[in-house]
């Protein structure tokens, strides 16, 4: 519970995409998110769409005519975490998960997969050293799968597995930037 503001989840988050029309369709056309509002901007600025992600929340897109091209490894991981990658810059937004019911998480896979959609393999995230176990235990806490959209963002359907927050959960100390050459 946050005692400082009343916060009720995330409104939006407002990603930058090549073309809006190739957006659409994957997030309408391939996920089955509803295009519910659009906006033009001013001035031939470029355009504003959202798409609701469910539970109240939405996923925005700006389209700007003349912005730079992303880059792989610094706008967003080079690949799927599967095969390696999970590095991107700081202030870069890494991926974004959309929560899923875990008993539907295999078959969604099965639906990319079948819609052409390069997927990943299902991960069993667990406090392990790598963080990831082969199979499901009792400690494992989210089971996860990576694809990216065709503007190479990172997107995750994620599904809890037990809730988080319990004792054990909350154990590291943050870190800081003179940890980085430490």
């Amino acid at each position: 519970m946050n005692s400082e503001f009343e916060l009720r989840g995330v409104n939006h988050v407002a990603l930058v995409c090549s073309d809006m029309k190739q957006t659409v369709d994957f997030y309408s056309g391939v996920l089955g998110m509803p295009l519910i509002k659009t906006i033009e901007l001013p001035m031939g600025w470029g355009q504003h769409f959202f798409f609701d992600c469910g539970g109240g929340n939405a996923l925005a897109f700006f389209w700007f005519p003349d912005a730079p091209d992303g880059v792989p490894g610094v706008s967003a991981p080079k690949n799927l975490p599967d095969r390696g990658e999970l590095l991107s810059a700081v202030g870069s937004m890494n991926h974004i998960a959309f929560d899923v019911p875990p008993e539907k998480i295999e078959e969604y896979r099965d639906r990319l997969v079948a819609k052409g959609i390069d997927v990943g393999v299902l991960l069993n995230h667990d406090d392990s050293e790598f963080g990831v176990a082969p199979k499901m235990h009792d400690g494992v806490f989210v089971r996860s799968i990576y694809f990216k959209d065709p503007d190479g963002v990172l997107v995750e359907f994620a599904a809890w597995t037990r809730r988080v927050g319990r004792p054990g959960d909350v154990r590291h100390e943050p870190r800081t930037a003179a940890d980085r050459t430490a």
